[in-house]
């Protein structure tokens, strides 16, 4: 009979951190830890729950990384001295997997698909479909998951403009 596996640093992390991140009400991207010497960088990416539109405000991130410091401290379980880097997946993350499309909902993709071709569009939902997952782009097209190979945000600047133009206008008076 083999003896059990102990966990990794990178699963002991995770262990301690998920429960605080899901208090918090956000998702758990990931949990790593990298020793150099005496010293231990650990590093957890955070990011909203796959039912929510938009991204990760710095108030909600900073109280996040308190409680995930906290029981971090609590629980021992980086030895030696370690600085602790939380951050968002951000938008140059590739989308590898149906919650990252999810995520994505609202945002213009690049979609690589497995026959060579490319597509681009809004993305306005994922849906389930009889094969699994399917892109659901603003002009209609539907994609199924499978034929993708790769995808990736378009980051818009226009669009952030037109946000921040909005911003403006709604604080002045007339």
């Amino acid at each position: 009979m083999a003896a059990e596996r102990s966990h990794t640093p990178d699963e002991r992390i995770g262990a301690v951190v998920s429960p605080v991140v899901e208090a918090a009400g956000l998702h758990l991207e990931d949990a790593r830890v990298a020793r150099a010497g005496s010293r231990s960088t650990v590093r957890i990416t955070l990011d909203l729950p796959d039912d929510e539109v938009g991204s990760l405000d710095s108030d909600r991130l900073g109280d996040a990384s308190r409680e995930i410091s906290a029981a971090l401290d609590a629980a021992d379980v980086v030895r030696g001295q370690y600085t602790l880097e939380v951050s968002t997946p951000g938008a140059s993350r590739p989308l590898t997997e149906p919650r990252h499309f999810r995520r994505a909902r609202t945002r213009s993709v690049r979609l690589t698909l497995v026959d060579g071709g490319t597509t681009t569009g809004r993305l306005r939902d994922v849906v389930e479909g009889a094969d699994g997952p399917v892109l659901v782009l603003d002009d209609g097209a539907r994609v199924p998951l499978s034929d993708v190979r790769k995808g990736k945000v378009e980051v818009e600047l226009k669009r952030l403009e037109d946000e921040d133009a909005g911003t403006a206008r709604d604080g002045e008076e007339g």
